[in-house]
């Protein structure tokens, strides 16, 4: 054999060693190629779903990153960035997933909430109502369009994120999808959805801002009972004003900028005046004079309200004390919350108050608004029978305003009703307003209910009611809020003229 067969040979041997070494080479590639494709895909998935890592074989090169990644998998679990309920990633998953992808400056949060969703619990069961809460989860995932990314956030609220903007139309019509009935166990339900929304574009930030603007967003629309609010600029300063009322609160009741007004009732029957209101009133050294409808609401979402009607009521028997000890004897009525009517000890604290500032129980009245009555119907009636029991007067008050069934009305152990102040508007000038107040008081008084009328401006609304057959009136054309020495000059006035 010539040497240029023996080179030709052998560059033909090499050729084919080579190609079968690329060859090999290439599948071990392809491999490890197809290993960390599948490593990748299980990864990602772990946002929506637990998948453990295991695969059929593993490339040696990769079997330690793998075990690392096992370890790291059990020391880290799934449900810290999870909700276990719905298998939506949860707060913190959320936080997660917005922090990663800063800055987000285009697109759309929106937070839903279910109104009411205490009740479906209170009705149906827990259990009930986590199966609603799973089927909304599922119901959100299939939208049209599809959110980029779904997480509960805590309760009943679930965000969404969008990266495109949405017409306030195409908002709506997501929250018309999420509202359609649901079947649960074989039982339909129809809830109604309120959304809050911020548009990243105007409004991004940091991520933990972003979130407070949502939170406000769709805390404005269950404010102004809307089904859906924007976030806007000046809702910064109106929680400011929020956070600043609710954390000079314990300071306010120690330095007495909070102090009572004591309106007086009139007695359509006798004439004078038995009963009194106690108003509550707040001189803030910044915000100036604050109006309970803006604090009182602050203070049970923050949880002091306790420290508010305790307040309240050792100022009032404090007051009352002294007034008895000069021959002074007048009932008053003070407001109670629905955090006060969780409070299964309360008829036992409210009876030692009593007994410590040496006050008779029929010389207090506890007034109670209709909407908190009707929250949970058992557990208020054990509450007002307790109060009872101990010789308080009670009263529902903003009778008419709220949302109570009349079928259950004769089950309230009350002594009064309070018809709000809303059913005069147009009272002198709309016979339906006044054939409304009359069928109210009819069926009060029917129910054997004392009825209270409020806000009465004017003699001939208050002759009118006279004829209705209304036992107190309240407003100020008889009698404006006043402090204790003005309400007490103010309260003899009137009954030595009604006696004569």
């Amino acid at each position: 054999m010539s040497v240029i067969n023996i080179l030709l040979l052998f560059t033909l041997l090499l050729t084919v060693a080579l190609i079968a070494v690329t060859v090999v080479a290439l599948r071990y590639i392809q491999r490890q190629r197809r290993f960390l494709s599948l490593l990748s895909q299980t990864l990602a998935s772990q946002k929506n779903q637990h998948i453990a890592l295991n695969f059929p074989s593993t490339p040696k090169l990769f079997e330690p990153l793998l075990q690392v990644l096992q370890q790291l998998q059990q020391q880290v679990p799934f449900s810290i960035e999870h909700d276990k309920l719905t298998g939506l990633a949860n707060r913190v998953g959320c936080k997660r997933y917005l922090k990663c992808r800063l800055p987000l400056q285009k697109g759309l949060l929106v937070l839903v909430d279910i109104q009411r969703f205490r009740f479906v619990n209170n009705l149906f069961g827990f259990a009930f109502g986590d199966l609603l809460l799973q089927d909304l989860a599922k119901r959100i995932q299939t939208l049209t369009p599809t959110p980029d990314f779904v997480a509960r956030m805590n309760g009943d609220e679930f965000l969404m994120f969008y990266q495109d903007e949405l017409s306030d139309e195409s908002l709506q019509a997501i929250k018309l999808h999420l509202q359609r009935i649901f079947e649960i166990e074989q039982t339909p339900i129809s809830v109604k959805m309120q959304l809050g929304v911020l548009n990243l574009k105007l409004h991004n930030a940091d991520m933990s801002l972003m979130l407070r603007r949502l939170d406000l967003a769709l805390k404005k629309a269950k404010q102004c009972k809307k089904s859906m609010a924007h976030y806007q600029q000046d809702d910064d300063m109106v929680q400011y004003r929020e956070l600043l009322i609710i954390n000079s609160l314990p300071k306010a009741l120690k330095q007495e900028q909070m102090y009572l007004l004591y309106q007086a009732k009139l007695n359509l029957h006798s004439g004078d005046c038995q009963q009194v209101e106690a108003l509550i009133r707040w001189q803030h050294p910044s915000l100036g004079s604050l109006s309970p409808v803006e604090f009182i609401p602050l203070a049970e979402h923050s949880g002091m309200i306790d420290l508010v009607s305790y307040w309240v009521l050792d100022t009032v028997l404090a007051q009352q004390a002294a007034w008895l000890a000069q021959g002074f004897e007048v009932k008053v009525a003070v407001n109670l919350s629905t955090s006060d009517l969780d409070n299964p000890q309360l008829a036992e604290e409210i009876n030692a108050k009593l007994k410590h500032y040496n006050v008779p129980a029929a010389s207090l009245v506890i007034e109670i608004t209709e909407s908190v009555l009707m929250e949970d119907l058992e557990r208020t009636i054990s509450r007002l029978q307790a109060l009872r029991s101990i010789g308080v007067k009670l009263a529902i008050d903003d009778f008419g305003t709220g949302h109570s069934s009349l079928a259950y009305l004769r089950f309230l152990p009350v002594d009064e009703v309070k018809i709000d102040k809303a059913f005069l508007e147009d009272f002198d000038s709309d016979n339906r307003s006044k054939q409304l107040i009359k069928s109210s008081i009819e069926l009060a008084k029917n129910l054997g209910f004392e009825v209270t009328v409020e806000g009465v401006e004017s003699k001939s609304v208050l002759e009118q009611l006279k004829s209705f057959g209304v036992d107190t009136i309240q407003g100020d054309y008889y009698a404006k809020p006043l402090e204790p020495e003005a309400f007490q000059a103010q309260f003899i006035a009137f009954n030595q003229q009604a006696s004569h």
